[in-house]
């Protein structure tokens, strides 16, 4: 998983028409299929359900709230307190805002999985 500003992807989403959202989107769903094996998600299909899914309406919203419960999901793999929700992730969704909520979310269980900085430190090899 990736460490990624929740603001920046949100602003960089703004500033390409949507289309870095949809990118960041596929990301984040393929980070936690990776992540666990117990994650179930086909990134392309998440990515397909909030776009083309917006002609039957409901995939968009069903896709958002399951990443958020994805997220989750992931939390508790990583022994955090599981604190992303599906619903927020669905209202934020309503306005535009979800990026923002969900990379924050996500970037918990990332840094819980990166190394401390001391023992990166201690595990580079010196010359």
């Amino acid at each position: 998983m990736k460490k990624r500003h929740p603001v920046g992807v949100w602003l960089l989403a703004l500033v390409t028409l949507g289309i870095y959202g949809l990118v960041w989107y596929y990301k984040i769903n393929n980070e936690l299929r990776r992540y666990n094996d117990a994650i179930k998600v086909d990134p392309a299909m998440a990515v397909i359900a909030v776009t083309l899914g917006a002609f039957i309406l409901v995939p968009p919203f069903v896709s958002v709230f399951k990443t958020g419960e994805r997220i989750n999901q992931a939390q508790g793999f990583a022994g955090l307190e599981r604190t992303s929700s599906g619903g927020v992730s669905l209202l934020l969704f309503l306005i535009g805002l979800h990026p923002i909520y969900m990379q924050h979310e996500q970037n918990k269980v990332v840094e819980t999985t990166l190394p401390h900085p001391t023992q990166a430190m201690e595990e580079t090899p010196t010359t």
